[in-house]
């Protein structure tokens, strides 16, 4: 069903093929006027794992919804601003009596799972006591007020959530790529210092030659566009022709390029730059390269911003002067992540870490010698005591065979 798809596309609004691979539907009705789009079975498409921790109670409600022709109806007449400000949730008291059932049972099952996990969690600290109605509170997916009916406030609730939770999770994304190349600097630099002067300048030279090599990167431009033309289409660059391109890449012929699709372009390209097999170029990296340009190719050509592009979006791309001009994109390398400011104050953080880490080892260290001492000390104790016992036990049994006499001999009566 259609409709899911759009419900999904404004969820996942900021996650690279999600909507993808839920095969999206535009809500703009400007774009069901594409010549030639088909229609796509997505009932037989299954949705990717979102990473978020409720995945799955998100993918139950929305199947359960598809259900409802009323909702399902509202909701292709419906656009992104609707969506956003809650009015569509309100369409939800007027879904059947069995959707609604059905919704409340997934809300209680949702409600019984976050219980369990927060009990296990406090178990595992020795914690008692437990408020389950107060820690469901950190939970903002759901109305944990009302923890037996699904509400309208519930679906209000997981579209921003997941809305929310994405955006953060995008950001996080590059915030971690940077910590990665600022690493990747750190520890280039502590190697070189390793090094005497001939090695260090070899490696210095390596480093640059790396960089050259992978300037060569795919643009964003026409220019790539007519490789992919001519290397992956087996078409004349000469004739290359927007139109044809966009359907052709137009995989699965709905009348749109989507994230995945448009990755696909960049990843023809890419492969030619990054090796796995070489040591110098990094998958991680590429990665990024590929997310980035899907990041850059959607800000300037998917001018209504959802995450979708139409034939007329990409033939007016086309004709943009920085379409046209080759070197318009920016690659990993000609980008600069940090400063050197970031990275001095990122290599202190490490510094501060190994110092911490370093004190903790040498208390753990004096703590393993001190077990060690008392270990040793209860050995020789324990040694110390059988033996004790042995001489004890042997004078007694000595006594008991050889007993004393007057004068210092022993008597031995005589047997009769």
């Amino acid at each position: 069903m259609k409709w899911r798809t759009i419900l999904l596309q404004y969820c996942f609004l900021l996650v690279t093929c999600i909507l993808t691979a839920l095969e999206a539907v535009p809500i703009d009705i400007d774009k069901t006027k594409v010549e030639n789009a088909q229609p796509v079975d997505s009932a037989k498409i299954e949705p990717p794992d979102t990473g978020l921790y409720y995945d799955e109670y998100l993918k139950q409600v929305i199947d359960v919804l598809e259900t409802d022709n009323h909702f399902r109806e509202k909701l292709q007449k419906a656009d992104i601003e609707e969506i956003k400000s809650g009015r569509l949730s309100k369409e939800l008291d007027l879904v059947s009596h069995h959707v609604r059932t059905k919704l409340d049972e997934l809300k209680r099952q949702e409600v019984a799972r976050l219980r369990m996990l927060i009990k296990a969690k406090l178990d595992s600290l020795q914690d008692t006591g437990i408020d389950h109605h107060a820690l469901l509170k950190q939970f903002d997916h759901l109305n944990h007020l009302n923890p037996e009916k699904f509400e309208s406030t519930d679906l209000d609730m997981l579209i921003k959530a997941a809305t929310s939770d994405l955006e953060h999770y995008d950001k996080a994304r590059h915030e971690e790529f940077k910590k990665y190349e600022m690493m990747k600097e750190h520890e280039r630099r502590e190697y070189l210092k390793t090094l005497n002067e001939e090695k260090r300048k070899e490696e210095e030279s390596k480093f640059e030659e790396m960089k050259r090599k992978h300037e060569n990167h795919p643009k964003g431009s026409k220019d790539q566009l007519k490789e992919v033309w001519e290397e992956a289409d087996g078409l004349d660059p000469n004739d290359f022709d927007p139109k044809t391109f966009f359907k052709l890449h137009d995989v699965n012929s709905d009348g749109f390029l989507d994230e995945q699709e448009l990755e696909a372009l960049f990843t023809k390209e890419l492969e030619k730059v990054y090796d796995p097999k070489n040591e110098e170029d990094d998958m991680v990296e590429m990665e990024e390269e590929r997310l980035r340009m899907r990041e850059h190719v959607m800000n300037e050509v998917d001018t209504n911003k959802d995450r979708l592009v139409t034939l007329e979006e990409f033939l007016k791309a086309t004709e943009k002067k920085e379409f046209l001009e080759p070197d318009s994109w920016e690659t990993l390398d000609q980008q600069q992540f940090f400063t050197e400011e970031e990275l001095k104050e990122y290599e202190n953080i490490i510094s501060i870490q190994e110092t911490e880490l370093k004190k903790k080892a040498d208390e753990l260290q004096k703590q393993k010698e001190e077990l060690q001492r008392q270990h040793d000390q209860l050995e020789a104790q324990k040694l110390e005591y059988h033996q004790v016992l042995q001489q004890m036990e042997q004078k007694k049994l000595q006594q008991e065979i050889s007993p004393s006499v007057p004068g210092g001999e022993s008597k031995i009566q005589p047997r009769i």
